[in-house]
């Protein structure tokens, strides 16, 4: 069935399923794009950063300045910049940074759920105005006449709103469901690398604090 054809036989709920469908394919190309960008990278970058961090921490903040544009890179950033940060003070800004990041991964996703919770409403609207469209052309006694294409419009109108609506509503839900796993990993893998680099720094603090000793490890 044409495309043009199958948006006139729709009815008028086809168009706002339309818009959503469009709104829904946008949107889940530039998901599409941002954790494809995202996950080959990220995880390689910060188990490079973890390793240089304590034996040379301006190389780590090196790399991390050469992709600010991955999530736990400004994360570690906003940490490794402080000067002189006490634990509790470098636990609370990788904290805050994160807390920032998060509504960035998790981007869209009401908009998706208003699309699937919306289409099937819209899909069941339009079988009852089709369905309504169809009684009122139905006469008693002439259901094989005039009357009888009207009824075959309206329950088409019906069949073709409601399928139109599934399709929107579980497209985006599979779609939705791949990238709140994205989401969940990566928020994840950010509380693990988090917790690392705060045990290297922890561990880097202490060393600082310890008084020097001369090469018989007697205290200057």
């Amino acid at each position: 069935m044409p495309f043009l054809r199958l948006l006139t036989l729709g009815g008028v709920v086809i168009w706002p399923l339309l818009v959503f469908s469009v709104l829904a394919t946008v949107l889940i190309l530039e998901r599409c794009w941002f954790w494809g960008r995202l996950l080959p990278r990220q995880e390689q970058l910060i188990t490079a950063v973890l390793k240089a961090y304590p034996q040379n921490p301006q190389v780590a903040l090196s790399k991390l300045k050469q992709n600010t544009d991955l999530p736990l890179a400004r994360i570690f950033l906003s940490a490794l910049s402080l000067a002189q940060a006490t634990p509790e003070e470098f636990r609370l800004a990788l904290e805050t940074a994160a807390q920032a990041e998060l509504p960035l991964l998790k981007r869209f996703n009401t908009v998706f759920d208003t699309i699937i919770g919306v289409a099937p409403l819209l899909g069941l609207l339009g079988t009852v105005l089709g369905l309504i469209e169809a009684f009122a052309s139905l006469r008693l006694g002439d259901v094989g006449g005039v009357e009888s294409v009207g009824v075959t419009s309206g329950i088409g109108e019906a069949l073709i709103s409601t399928a139109a609506g599934l399709i929107v509503a579980i497209a985006t839900l599979l779609f939705a469901n791949l990238f709140q796993g994205f989401y969940r990993r990566q928020r994840t893998f950010i509380q693990a690398a988090a917790g690392r680099l705060e045990i290297l720094h922890r561990r880097l603090y202490r060393q600082q604090l310890q008084p020097p000793k001369d090469r018989y490890g007697e205290v200057y």
